[in-house]
């Protein structure tokens, strides 16, 4: 018998519909979550818990309801939590199955609410687009035209449209008048599928750059499809002063601060949002939507780095409890409130700071979440594990909790890829094992193998050392490598394989994740919880 509550599909409904504040979380891996779960359950894996929980849940006592599809990874993450010091934790009744059987809707695929979302507003909007096939023909013809990629700069190194130019985003509406300065100048804007190109257009379309515009139609797939060649390794990028030319700023700030106020956005300071933080009663998560460079250099404290396009794209991920306060900041009065404009549509209660000055930015470097201290933890040097390894004698196991896809690609040789959540209960994929006399556990940078090293203890009662460093500074000490995935424990559902990403039926796949995505709206309507209205 559970020792947390359970609510009832209906008690999340209302709360959902009521705005109340409420963290419905499926902490099974990512490709079985992606399979199927409710709109608004955010993707928070038992394996990462600790990594996570107090970034992405920053108020102790909000209401959460766990679930899961009767693995038992629900109960021992509500355990978990409890030990983090959230005190309103429950579990979905029936879990997946109980959402189900209570007619609730069910969603494929990651970031859904986003997607959807998307989907929702060219429906309304109709928001312009133009075929693969349309934007080939304007590129080979020599007519004035520039495509803008709204991805992120890492996805558009990996694969982009040929001439195309990296401009994430929140960054459109900031950067296009310098991009296209004529306003003869055809504009398009592409992602990898479907979302990004959508909002991007559409944020260009509101905000009144005069310039013809409209999405690449089904983005890098859609070009694909029409058996079109793509470029990779691409470098292209907005210069980092593009856009602040003394009239471009005031063009983008006054469209950008109007569709704020259309939307219901309202104003705040550093101040106050920092008061709000500490707050018991009520979340709020501030991020900085400015680059990720500009954020490193100087960000003010307390606020996460969170890139304005990929917070639109990944909402629930960044802010994963709905009926929370959601506070933007930027230094150029455009990024954030184009931002702001999009989450409030979003039926998200979003500010955006007003008048903070530079010298309020003092604190540098990349996001560093708060995490619990682990259970101590023995640990080996690279070079004194690499003598273990070379002795068979030694009886050395090393596990390694890196993701599947770092792990395949290169990893200490003879080390064994694991799941952490699945260590213990049904799977118990420790079983799969060589016996050991000794574990050591490694991972990418030794964030996540201190929490799985007591557990390994207590499973088999056997010595476990943590690598110091982790795999990197093996790597570091310039010892040997291997690649592959001879040594996997646990299957890789730690990562939904996008559709784009490359399959054995890549074409069928992708045209299954369109048809996917043009369902959506329909599937927002039968769900009926998201609130989401289009200015």
């Amino acid at each position: 018998m559970s020792s947390f509550p359970l609510r009832t599909v209906h008690d999340v409904r209302e709360a959902l519909l009521a705005r109340r504040e409420i963290a419905l979380l499926d902490v099974r891996e990512e490709d079985p979550h992606a399979q199927s779960h409710p709109l608004f359950a955010a993707n928070l894996s038992l394996s990462k818990l600790e990594l996570e929980a107090w970034t992405r849940l920053p108020r102790r006592t909000v209401p959460i309801v766990l679930l899961d599809a009767g693995e038992g990874y629900a109960e021992r993450a509500a355990q978990r939590l409890s030990e983090l010091g959230y005190t309103d934790v429950a579990l979905l009744d029936g879990g997946l199955d109980g959402w189900v059987r209570a007619g609730g809707e069910t969603f494929r695929d990651v970031n859904v609410p986003s997607k959807a979302f998307g989907e929702f507003v060219e429906a309304q909007r109709h928001t312009p687009s133009l075929s693969a096939q349309a934007v080939d023909a304007l590129l080979k013809s020599g007519e004035d035209v520039v495509v803008l990629d709204a991805r992120r700069y890492d996805e558009y190194q990996t694969m982009n449209i040929p001439g195309s130019i990296s401009v994430p985003g929140a960054e459109l509406v900031l950067r296009a008048r310098a991009l296209a300065p004529n306003p003869a100048t055809r504009v398009i804007v592409n992602c990898a599928g479907r979302t990004r190109s959508i909002i991007g257009t559409q944020s260009l379309v509101n905000a009144g750059l005069p310039n013809p515009v409209a999405a690449l139609r089904n983005g890098t797939i859609g070009w694909t499809l029409a058996g079109q060649t793509l470029e990779h390794g691409s470098a292209r990028q907005f210069e980092p002063q593009a856009g602040h030319a003394t009239d471009d700023l005031a063009q983008s700030r006054r469209a950008s601060r109007a569709l704020a106020d259309r939307a219901g956005v309202s104003r705040t300071t550093l101040a106050e949002a920092a008061a709000w933080s500490a707050d018991a009663s009520r979340t709020t998560y501030r991020f900085d939507v400015r680059t990720p460079t500009e954020y490193e250099t100087a960000h003010a404290p307390g606020f996460q780095g969170a890139p304005g396009g990929q917070l639109v794209q990944e909402t629930e991920m960044f802010a994963p409890v709905r009926g929370a306060r959601v506070v933007l900041f930027d230094d150029d009065g455009v990024r954030a409130n184009m931002t702001a404009s999009w989450l409030a549509q979003m039926n998200i209660d979003v500010y955006v700071v007003d008048e903070a000055s530079h010298e309020a930015l003092t604190e540098h470097g990349p996001w560093r979440g708060p995490k619990p201290q682990p259970v101590a933890t023995q640990t080996v040097a690279p070079e004194v594990l690499a003598t273990w390894l070379a002795d068979p004698s030694s009886g050395t196991v090393v596990l390694d909790f890196t993701s599947s896809a770092n792990h395949v690609k290169a990893h200490i040789p003879g080390a064994w890829w694991t799941l952490r959540s699945r260590l213990a209960g049904d799977a118990a994929d420790l079983r799969a094992l060589p016996d050991a006399k000794r574990y050591v556990v490694t991972c990418a940078t030794s964030a996540l193998a201190p929490f799985a090293a007591p557990e390994i203890a207590a499973l088999t009662g056997k010595p476990v050392h943590l690598l110091a460093g982790g795999t990197a500074a093996w790597i570091q000490a310039g010892l040997p490598l291997e690649a592959g995935d001879a040594r996997l424990a646990s299957p890789r559902i730690d990562r939904y394989r996008r559709p784009y990403e490359g399959t054995d039926s890549a074409h069928e796949a992708m045209n299954a994740y369109l048809e996917w995505e043009y369902g959506l709206v329909a599937q927002l309507e039968r769900d009926g919880t998201h609130g989401f209205f289009v200015i």
